[in-house]
């Protein structure tokens, strides 16, 4: 009884570190566009510095305890190695070029609900009173909390938080598959292997369409690009996936609320982005959401 525990604990650990490096992401981005550096360009620098560390994990040691693995799990794990960072994280890049941060992190936040119906849909997952008074609760949290950015009209805001949309979701199809993939081939290397699908489907992208001006940006640009490969990208995947073989997709996408919390107060550090008292009572709401879920989780 104490190991089911302590791994659920540990579970909603990983699943907070995760989601706050994760959302860093976007601030990081927006820093970097104002170097004037392309969607494609930025993206490719954030995979390919991350992907030395993902081929030394792959085959760092042989894995140990997982279940045996068919060609078809190796074909599911392309589809959603594509899917969950590649076209997830090319339309989110897409997208940034035209709506603030704040903004962008309210919508990703939808993926939670797309994460529940896939779940019902496909893997045929009950719904719990729980989990719908969760994400209740958390919506009206992050809604109050932007209630001002979705007041904005205008082409811009428009095209970005479509694009932003598709980007929620890639990622949700990609959270429904991981779950029941990762017993197959085990969190470190089945992270490892997505990420490196997703780093050659980007190359193969750049070649296609990029412009080869890898070397004429600032330094700046690199860095940041280092940065989002190391601390919101490596990290933060690892932590995901073993967020999600503790808790399950399901009650994990509820946590994506902390990403709004986050995004809101990095954003305004950084890039001036203003926080009024609304949106400030809007966080609270969103953290009384989340920790409704780990009560009650710990009373189940």
């Amino acid at each position: 009884m104490f190991d089911k525990i302590s791994s659920k604990t540990i579970g909603f650990v990983f699943a907070i570190i995760g989601i706050i490096l994760f959302s860093a992401k976007a601030v990081m981005v927006k820093l970097a566009y104002n170097f004037q550096i392309d969607y494609l360009t930025l993206l490719l620098f954030r995979m390919v510095f991350s992907l030395p560390f993902y081929i030394a994990i792959a085959f760092w040691k042989k894995p140990v305890a997982i279940q045996s693995r068919k060609t078809k799990d190796w074909v599911w794990l392309f589809f959603f190695g594509f899917i969950g960072y590649y076209l997830a994280s090319l339309f989110d890049f897409m997208g940034l070029q035209y709506i603030k941060a704040g903004l962008e992190r309210i919508i990703l936040f939808v993926y939670p609900t797309i994460v529940v119906l896939i779940s019902y849909l496909f893997l045929k997952k009950v719904i719990t009173k729980n989990q719908i008074i969760a994400i209740l609760i958390t919506y009206v949290g992050v809604l109050v909390t932007f209630w001002d950015e979705l007041a904005v009209q205008s082409d811009d805001v428009v095209i970005g938080g479509f694009l932003i949309l598709l980007s929620a979701a890639a990622y949700a199809s990609y959270l429904v598959g991981s779950g029941w993939l990762i017993p197959k081939f085990g969190v470190l290397k089945f992270t490892s292997y997505a990420m490196m699908v997703s780093t050659f489907c980007v190359v193969v992208h750049y070649i296609l369409q990029g412009d080869f001006n890898l070397f004429d940006y600032p330094s700046e640009v690199y860095v940041l690009g280092l940065s989002m490969a190391v601390f919101s990208t490596l990290i933060p995947s690892f932590l995901v996936s073993a967020a999600i073989e503790r808790l399950g997709a399901s009650t994990f996408s509820i946590f994506g609320s902390l990403g709004p919390i986050s995004t809101i107060l990095l954003a305004f550090f950084f890039l001036n982005e203003s926080v009024s008292v609304i949106q400030l009572v809007g966080m609270c709401v969103v953290i009384l959401g989340v920790s409704f879920v780990s009560k009650k989780r710990k009373h189940n």
